[in-house]
């Protein structure tokens, strides 16, 4: 593989990282902060992004379309959370898990009846829809624009995780919710805006990813598997182990579509499997 070709394939592979992070930051911070397994977060991710095309179908306006795509997302989030979670918050079995995963298939049969199952693809802004020369070599900008996103993404999550007050008071509700309610602190509140904001991501992203990606039912399902992978390897709650993973995901899938086209879904879940060997607790996770 020639040096111009390889750079433009290791980008790629980073870009479907960043595009990775986006969906899996939401579901780490939930996973990792609230305790909870959210198998509709695939759903926020696909009905982000249906919503954002019927938005720039309309507004021919794409930064309006992300907006709308994550404002479906937060809303989502916000009725499962308040509606449906909170009824199965304290309880040690998997209702959480069951309770998730028949939303997500509610979901995919509202996103079937309202937009078919016609696959559809998003043109990337005006303003992205060029190239850049890399070593003689173009490449879009729009892929560019997405690593800088997930970038801009993570620098803004690890900020609010470790160094604000809303941070702070997110993991005191976890470690302690009792303590941290005879202190003031109003834990339904503060576990809501956790979901929303990790659904809003969901929705972010699953438009933000539609012009390389697409749209199709059964995107959820295809996205959530990957998903819970990198949340698990990354090391459960660790917000840097899910932007690592990320972008291991991303660089195998790409490399191996490149290097071993029939075997590529392989090169992913064997970086899994090699990973979770190695270290079971995941890259950045503790040891219990």
């Amino acid at each position: 593989m020639e040096l111009p070709v390889a750079i433009s394939q290791v980008l790629n592979g980073i870009a479907f990282g960043m595009l990775l992070f986006l969906l899996a930051a939401g579901l780490s911070l939930m996973f990792g902060l609230m305790g909870i397994v959210n198998l509709a977060h695939g759903a926020y991710f696909m009905v982000g992004g249906y919503v954002g095309f019927t938005t720039l179908e309309a507004t021919d306006s794409f930064l309006l379309a992300i907006a709308a795509g994550g404002a479906a997302g937060a809303f989502l989030g916000f009725l499962t959370e308040r509606f449906f979670m909170r009824r199965v918050y304290g309880l040690h079995g998997h209702e959480s898990i069951l309770l998730t995963f028949a939303l997500s298939l509610v979901l995919s049969d509202l996103s079937l009846f309202l937009w078919t199952g016609t696959p559809r693809w998003v043109q990337p802004p005006s303003f992205l829809d060029m190239s850049f020369t890399l070593l003689g070599n173009p490449y879009p900008a729009y892929r560019l624009a997405i690593i800088a996103i997930g970038t801009i993404v993570f620098v803004g999550l690890y900020w609010f995780q470790e160094r604000t007050l809303w941070g702070a008071t997110v993991r005191a509700g976890v470690d302690d919710k009792e303590m941290a309610t005879g202190l003031g602190i109003n834990i339904p509140l503060v576990f809501t805006m956790v979901f929303c904001l990790g659904a809003f991501l969901a929705g972010f992203g699953g438009f933000v990813g539609a012009p390389i990606l697409g749209l199709h039912i059964g995107l959820d399902i295809e996205v959530i598997m990957l998903a819970l992978a990198v949340v698990i390897v990354g090391g459960i709650g660790s917000l840097t182990g899910c932007l690592v993973t990320c972008l291991l995901v991303g660089l195998s899938d790409t490399l191996g579509k490149v290097l071993w086209p029939s075997y590529a879904s392989l090169t992913i879940y064997l970086v899994v499997v090699i990973v979770l060997l190695v270290k079971p607790e995941g890259l950045f996770g503790k040891r219990s």
